[in-house]
């Protein structure tokens, strides 16, 4: 299997290189030269094997022959092994024909933990095998910082800088980014927002000269390797509800846009698709695009789900490069208008096909307040604020086909927004213990200007790989 970049003049790679750029060289995302698709009886097979293994199973077409692809269930076995529900991404039923699929059992209690830890030890073999080092370089709005961090802290061969707006995520999240204490962990606040952060990851992977002395690595979904690893829950829990044998619809709550495009993948693969629901907070460009052609940046409201408070969806490429017919061409005209004037136009065709899968809901905050409300008043279970607008924008897919059942994304535990949560619905959440064993640990971080050349100056310092 060969991966391409969305802007066509990158180098055509293999699973182990694209997986180790990251980003590729011409500032495009890697995407699979074709996507493998299985057949009916193969997916009805996934129903109740371990979750490692489906994961092995829907893994191993994107990888080419070798030692990586021979080596994926006892990977998988390892990623998933310190998850704390037997089923790792169990599933949950609300209401008639809406489920919940709790995806915040791992380490760090998001979801980002089913691909961190799979795409932390997968890299970490890579690395061993070619006797080479990394300097792993990302920007999180919250979840993603925290499971980089724990997936890599052990990696002898890596060193991983995580950037985070300043006071824009919970004090669990930042907490779980700057106690870990490891010589090769390093979480920095910027003074800025998420945008910021990714608009500075973005800036040095850009400089080649920088890029190539510290061997950089991205780890956010702009890797492709984290894309794939999401897919595998999509068809779990769908067969579970008897794919392929009916349609399944999705509820995803969607800042960056890489989760729920993962879900497209796994329709691409052959699974049986309902709608794929964008659930959005208040920074809702996703849902405007799809009502108007129109992707206009603005401003970032800071919400109670600050995971998704978002303007510019990195992952929304790989979508436009496919409903361009994976036209090059086409996708950088967009981009050249996006980095212009912050805004470009979805010509109607491929807006059509984006409209022929997906739909696009806006939660407002005092919508997202009485949705963790109401759910916990009927079903005892508490969300929090992201898995709640996941929630209710899946009630609004219902509305319009309640044959369909739809799975809304469970995006991480409510103990990591416990103000939100006991704001909404009187309670405080359950404290399990890794959060609890946070309040004992001592943080460290720096605050840095909203300036790449500061944080290049602070990861040269301390990358080991030029030490």
């Amino acid at each position: 299997m060969h991966y391409v970049s969305t802007r066509g003049t990158a180098p055509v790679l293999d699973f182990p290189d694209a997986m180790l750029a990251g980003l590729a060289r011409d500032g495009g995302l890697y995407v699979p030269h074709h996507v493998p698709r299985l057949t009916p009886l193969e997916i009805r097979s996934l129903a109740g094997v371990p979750y490692a293994e489906a994961a092995a199973r829907l893994g191993k077409p994107f990888l080419s022959h070798g030692p990586l692809a021979d080596a994926l269930l006892p990977t998988a076995e390892a990623a998933y092994a310190d998850f704390r529900h037997v089923a790792k991404a169990p599933l949950v039923q609300l209401d008639d024909n809406l489920f919940l699929l709790e995806l915040f059992h791992g380490p760090t209690l998001a979801f980002k933990d089913f691909a961190m830890q799979w795409l932390g030890r997968l890299m970490d073999r890579t690395l061993k095998e070619r006797s080479r080092r990394a300097t792993i370089l990302g920007a999180t709005s919250g979840d993603t910082g925290a499971a980089a961090l724990d997936a890599f802290a052990n990696c002898d061969n890596a060193d991983v800088f995580i950037l985070f707006p300043a006071g824009r995520v919970s004090d669990v999240q930042r907490r779980q980014m700057t106690t870990l204490g490891r010589d090769n962990a390093h979480a920095i606040a910027i003074e800025g927002t998420f945008d910021d952060c990714q608009a500075i990851v973005k800036t040095l992977f850009s400089d080649l000269d920088f890029r190539d002395s510290l061997a950089l690595s991205g780890v956010n979904s702009i890797n492709w390797a984290r894309i794939q690893a999401q897919i595998v829950y999509y068809f779990t829990s769908a067969v579970a509800l008897g794919s392929p044998g009916r349609r399944v619809s999705f509820s995803v709550p969607t800042g960056n846009f890489g989760d729920i495009l993962a879900g497209y993948y796994a329709g691409q693969m052959g699974l049986p698709l309902g709608r794929l629901v964008i659930a959005t907070n208040e920074n809702d460009i996703l849902v405007r695009a799809l009502e108007t052609g129109r992707y206009d940046l603005r401003a970032v409201k800071p919400t109670q789900s600050p995971s998704m408070d978002i303007q510019i969806s990195s992952n929304f490429e790989r979508l436009l490069f496919d409903v361009h017919d994976r036209d090059p061409k086409a996708l950088l005209r967009l981009m050249d208008g996006l980095k212009q004037s912050g805004a470009f136009s979805i010509e109607p065709k491929p807006l059509e096909r984006i409209r022929a899968q997906f739909d696009a809901f806006r939660v407002d905050e005092e919508a997202c307040a009485r949705e963790m409300a109401r759910t916990y008043r009927e079903t005892g279970i508490t969300l929090d604020p992201h898995s709640a607008i996941g929630v209710h924008a899946a009630r609004a897919a219902l509305s319009r086909d309640p044959a369909t059942p739809v799975v809304a994304l469970a995006t991480a535990h409510p103990a990591k927004f416990p103000e939100a949560v006991a704001a909404a619905c009187g309670v405080a959440p359950a404290v399990p213990e890794p959060i609890a064993a946070l309040a004992g640990r001592a943080e460290s971080y720096p605050t840095l200007p909203n300036d790449a050349a500061e944080v290049a100056a602070y990861v040269r310092q301390r990358a080991r790989i030029l030490q």
